[in-house]
Order: structure tokens, then sequence, then C-alpha cells
């Protein structure tokens, strides 16, 4: 069975742009990778990058069942702004063995003290991909796709118990 990623974040466009590289190096690396967003546009931007597009409304209504990811990432001004999505976090890493990475602004202090920065170096395919499925999402390119996607992973649940 495949390890499973799935990603939170509060439209296409952002996470193809901040984590779509990552997404796709751990795609390519044989993770099933699932992206839950409100955003119910076209989701050709993360079929380039070997996602899945599912409704995040629906995931945070249901109770969940079946097999519980092995890694969770999640944008963290979504985590600050909705208390479903940080509750999501904090059951995550009750559970134990799972990756919990956030990426994005703004950074909520609470998690300063916990959460260690962690670049991932994108593969030459992943930017290409990324750069693909920006287009795709109508992200500018700017100065084209970098190298280099930041994220911050970390033991949460110790620090924030009660949140």
């Amino acid at each position: 069975m495949r390890s499973q990623l799935v990603v939170i974040a509060p439209g296409m466009a952002e996470v193809v742009r901040y984590a779509g590289g990552w997404l796709f190096d751990r795609g390519m690396a044989g993770w099933d990778v699932v992206v839950l967003t409100p955003d119910r546009g076209d989701p050709r931007p993360l079929r380039i990058l070997g996602a899945h597009a599912a409704d995040l409304e629906c995931a945070l209504a249901s109770p969940v069942r079946g097999r519980r990811p092995q890694a969770l990432s999640v944008c963290a001004g979504l985590y600050a702004a909705d208390e479903r999505v940080r509750r999501m976090v904090i059951e995550a890493l009750d559970g134990g063995r799972v990756e919990v990475t956030l990426w994005g602004d703004p950074w909520p202090a609470e998690l300063d003290p916990v959460a260690a920065p962690v670049p991932h170096r994108l593969s030459v395919a992943a930017r290409a991909f990324k750069a693909r499925a920006m287009g795709a999402a109508a992200c500018p390119l700017g100065g084209g796709c970098e190298p280099t996607e930041m994220f911050r992973r970390g033991e949460f649940v110790r620090t924030l118990g009660n949140v």
C-alpha cells in the first residue's frame, strides 16, 4: 500500500506556488498525494503534479474512516484561521507516526519554538512540472521556478496539546 500525503490549502494556486515541486517529488517517490481545498476550480494544475484534488469542507465535516495519512502538510494561514484545520493537525499528531509540515504565511506564533525550518530542494523534473502547473493555475512565474521550497516541521502536539 502506498504512503499517503494529505495537503490542506485554501486554494489550488497557493499549493502549486508554495509546495508544488515538493508534491511532485513525493508523488514520484511513490506517495499518493491528496490536496484538500475549498477551491472547486480546474484540477488540472494538481494533476500535472501527480496529485488528486478533494473537497476540504467534506473532509472536515466527515469522521475519519479507513487508513490515516502518513504525512500531513498544511498552509500556515489556514492553520491559524480555521479551528477545524488546527484540530485536524493536533489529532493527526496525537495518533503518532504522522509527519506534519506547515508552509506559507502568516506563521502562527505558538509554533515558533517547536517547528524547525526544512528546505526541500526540487528535482529538475519537479521544477519543470511545477512551472507547467503554475501556468495551468494562472500563477505568475516572475523570475521562474525557485529551486527550493521552505517548510517547517516539528513535534507540535507536545507544546500545543491544549490548543
